[in-house]
């Protein structure tokens, strides 16, 4: 298979390219910086300069190739200030909305799409086990995930297969959230979340690639497909379980009016509850590598 990949460089698309060239397939990536990327990627990757604002990629980025994965996005993780919402925005929207476009105008061009999305698209929802019918929040993060989302699917027009990944939270040591909150954890200051009763879907960054992987791979995959481990876990179980596999006590958490004072609306992020399950996957036999908590941790922050 010969895939294009766009945000290739960041913690989950480098995973993703290295298992794409180790099983054989050949890749392509989209980066502001070509130059940059194939120093990151390694010579066996072929990369194309891309600005997403600008329109759509080269031509000869996507014809001839089978797939492509659509992983680009400025981090949401940052302060939602009036200036900073719309560069999230444009950074989902205008850029799959232009990938599209070369998708649609490329000779002999990919079949297949697998765009990234987020838990975000369902909003706070409790106690409530979430599955891929669920209907979109009204919120920043679910309309930041719902028009990615809809500007994805128009490559359905032209025949191509649409995969959209709702992804949780990824668990990674070397990047994301998991090595923020074990850093206080290591320091004997950890803390739940607010009532840290909130749901967090989170999932192994392995399982986070082998769903891309799978995705790819099997035309099941279609429309939504919710990216997370069977088990999820409210906000304080997983503190605690990282303090258990570091081995040290986490006895307190910090208070919900605090993280909002500090946040403001950026809070959503971390108390929003959000107990999502990953039907689609285990219905199309995807089996994970990590389905425990624990045992992701150990994996991990164990090493």
């Amino acid at each position: 298979m010969h895939v294009t990949v766009t945000g290739a460089t960041g913690t989950v698309g480098t995973r993703l390219v290295g298992r794409l060239l180790a099983r054989g397939d050949r890749v392509t990536v989209l980066s502001r910086d070509a130059d940059r990327a194939r120093a990151a990627l390694g010579g066996a990757v072929e990369a194309f300069a891309w600005d997403p604002a600008s329109g759509p990629p080269p031509a000869a980025a996507l014809e001839g190739r089978d797939a492509v994965v659509n992983l680009a996005g400025e981090p949401v993780f940052q302060r939602w200030t009036a200036a900073a919402k719309p560069r999230i925005e444009a950074s989902r929207w205008t850029t799959t909305r232009h990938l599209v476009d070369g998708l649609a105008a490329a000779a002999d061009g990919p079949r297949t799409l697998v765009s990234g999305s987020a838990s975000g698209i369902y909003g706070d929802r409790g106690d409530v086990v979430v599955r891929e019918d669920a209907p979109a929040a009204d919120d920043f993060l679910g309309r930041l995930a719902r028009v990615w989302e809809q500007e994805a699917r128009r490559a359905e027009e032209h025949g191509v297969r649409v995969a959209l990944v709702r992804t949780g939270m990824v668990l990674d040591a070397d990047g994301g959230a998991l090595p923020v909150i074990a850093r206080p954890v290591r320091l004997f200051a950890g803390a739940w979340l607010g009532s840290g009763r909130q749901w967090v879907p989170w999932i192994h960054v392995d399982d986070h690639v082998g769903i891309l992987l799978a995705a790819l791979d099997a035309d099941g995959f279609s429309g939504p497909v919710n990216a997370s481990a069977p088990e999820p876990a409210t906000n304080k179980a997983l503190t605690k379980a990282i303090g258990r596999t570091l081995r040290r006590p986490v006895l307190a958490g910090a208070p919900a009016p605090l993280l909002r004072a500090i946040l403001g609306e950026q809070a959503a992020l971390v108390l929003d509850s959000c107990r999502m399950v990953p039907d689609r996957a285990g219905e199309l036999g995807y089996a994970f590598a990590h389905p425990t908590l624990d045992g992701a941790l150990r994996d991990l922050l164990g090493r």
